[in-house]
């Protein structure tokens, strides 16, 4: 039997949200670069009753979704995905040129605050190491702490110095949120470093709580991209932006469909109420603010993709979430073509899946297909 046709461009494809998961990365990642007295408060892999399981003291570390499964040091596909010559060649089976590389969803597992941060520490550093493999092709995302807005700048600070073209921090935890005054000092860094800075889905959910096998799991797939409404509203309508205005914000894997309805709300409620706004008046409106510095992620959004013109091609990148269950992987090519992509402006379409991540994160496109 021949092998299936490839879908062809004239122009490469890059996925802008892409996965590091806990299971896939080397086991001895977090003790082997840790203070010895801490070594006993950090993930580690000890032999469990499926194999090498991570463990964190006595309790084996529960992998999402999978009832009754442990983070195995692999999964139905080995270490690929955590070995950078075999991640490439992944991508190549794929025919995706750059993968923008997001670590484990929920942040990285620790028993406490200091020994959290050094695991954050370490994989940033080993996430420098990693891209280092290819720079063009390969750019995991640093972590950022999200326990106070000063731990989070200092180590923002550290992976700019590191040379990260990109990090990522969880908007659901922590007090205050991401778009109160006390984070200034963080955004004032990400502005003068023109690093983007990346929230993902993952949190938000106040009634509907993800359990697998149960009602509770599709429920929440359904809704989850959703609940990034509040930090996208929050960084606008707080002045965030406005005052950073260097600062590229991306959401990672949010979809499309639910933005336009907000885009037009917020300018909407900006024209009805900025003449008894007293402080953080915005110097432009909500939907110029967006144009500007935010980005939205997606994966398959037909809906999304035919309401393309009320979001803006220049604020969409696509992905393919490899290595998840849900990935496009390893027909991404024809995903593309066979979704409504396909029936937008080639311009608009290049944009979508190459142009505008490959701008972000300094990726060179020219001489590739």
């Amino acid at each position: 039997m021949s092998a299936p046709a490839i879908a062809t461009f004239d122009h490469p494809v890059v996925s802008a949200d892409d996965h590091m998961d806990l299971n896939v990365m080397p086991p001895d990642l977090f003790v082997a670069r840790v203070g010895s007295m801490m070594r006993d408060r950090v993930p580690a892999v000890r032999e469990g009753a499926d194999g090498p399981t991570w463990f964190l003291g006595d309790q084996p570390l529960a992998l999402s979704g999978r009832r009754g499964k442990g983070y195995r040091v692999t999964d139905e596909r080995g270490y690929r995905p955590g070995r950078p010559q075999e991640r490439l060649e992944d991508m190549d089976v794929d025919h995706v040129l750059t993968h923008v590389i997001y670590g484990p969803l929920g942040g990285l597992p620790a028993a406490d605050a200091q020994a959290q941060l050094a695991c954050i520490r370490a994989y940033n550093q080993w996430a420098i190491e990693f891209n280092a493999a290819d720079p063009n092709r390969l750019v995991v995302l640093a972590h950022l702490p999200s326990t106070t807005p000063d731990a989070a700048a200092d180590e923002l600070q550290t992976v700019v110095d590191l040379g990260h073209r990109g990090a990522i921090i969880d908007p659901f935890i922590g007090e205050p949120r991401l778009f109160f005054p006390e984070w200034d000092r963080f955004w004032a860094i990400a502005d003068e470093a023109r690093i983007p800075i990346s929230v993902h889905i993952g949190g938000g959910m106040h009634s509907v709580f993800f359990a697998p096998g149960v009602w509770r799991a599709p429920a929440t797939a359904t809704i989850i991209q959703m609940q990034l409404d509040e930090i996208l509203v929050g960084l606008i309508f707080s002045g965030t932006l406005d005052r950073h205005p260097n600062v590229q914000v991306v959401f990672g894997e949010s979809g499309l469909g639910w933005v336009p309805y907000v885009l037009e709300r917020m300018d909407e409620q900006h024209r009805r109420f900025r003449d008894v706004i007293t402080t953080d008046a915005l110097s432009m409106t909500p939907r110029e603010i967006f144009d500007r510095q935010v980005f939205m992620t997606y994966e398959e959004d037909d809906v999304g993709l035919q309401l393309i013109d009320q979001i803006g091609a220049s604020n969409v990148m696509w992905a393919s979430d490899y290595p998840h269950g849900d990935s496009t992987w390893p027909r991404s090519r024809e995903a593309i073509a066979e979704s409504a992509l396909s029936r937008l402006d080639a311009g608009d379409r290049r944009k979508i899946v190459c142009d505008n991540a490959a701008r972000l994160y300094q990726i060179d496109v020219k001489g590739h297909q």
